[in-house]
């Protein structure tokens, strides 16, 4: 199972970052950030995210049409092992994964099943969490320039998640969310 999916428009701008406020040798201010609209140039991340062993596949595009898509997929075709027997590739309904020239890919790649999600539920793909762990390593706190500046941060991103990658688990709580007592609601305790 592969989870496919476009991060963007990406555009060349300041991110939101977070920085410690040193509150003991000064008052605490206000932050300030320069207004940034953000014009300078944009372009779509596409990415293919395999929950099972947390690997993950990332290609810019300057733009989201259905040969950029299929160039993605050629792309992912050589990425995944070809000892796996079948790709189940899980994807939202956007009109570029529908297209003629999709229809062929398949026709060429007889292992690759498209799987797509139902509307309003972008939870069911996996590779949704995983864009933001992507977009607080490569984008948070930073300004960039270019598109070039925007590339070569999400290709470190990937290399560096690749090193510390781990698989996603459905259900598995976090660490630092307690788990809550079962019932609608208790009764107060009397002290």
């Amino acid at each position: 199972m592969i989870c496919l999916d476009e991060m963007g428009p990406v555009s060349a701008k300041s991110y939101a970052g977070h920085a410690l406020v040193q509150s003991r040798t000064r008052p605490a201010e206000r932050a300030k950030q320069e207004i940034d609209y953000g014009r300078r140039a944009k372009g779509y991340i596409f990415g293919a995210f395999c929950p099972a062993t947390g690997e993950a596949f990332t290609h810019p595009y300057p733009g989201r049409s259905g040969a950029y898509w299929v160039d993605f997929l050629d792309q992912v075709e050589t990425w995944i092992p070809r000892t796996t027997e079948r790709v189940y590739a899980i994807m939202d309904n956007l009109s570029s994964h529908h297209t003629t020239d999709v229809l062929l890919f398949l026709l060429a790649h007889p292992r690759w099943e498209m799987v797509f999600q139902p509307k309003y539920a972008a939870y069911l793909n996996l590779i949704e969490p995983w864009w933001k762990i992507l977009r607080s390593l490569a984008l948070a706190g930073r300004r960039f320039e270019t598109w070039d500046e925007i590339i070569d941060a999400i290709h470190h991103s990937t290399v560096y998640w690749i090193a510390h990658r781990h698989p996603f688990v459905w259900g598995k709580r976090r660490r630092h969310r307690p788990r809550r007592s079962p019932g609608i609601a208790l009764v107060p305790r009397a002290a």
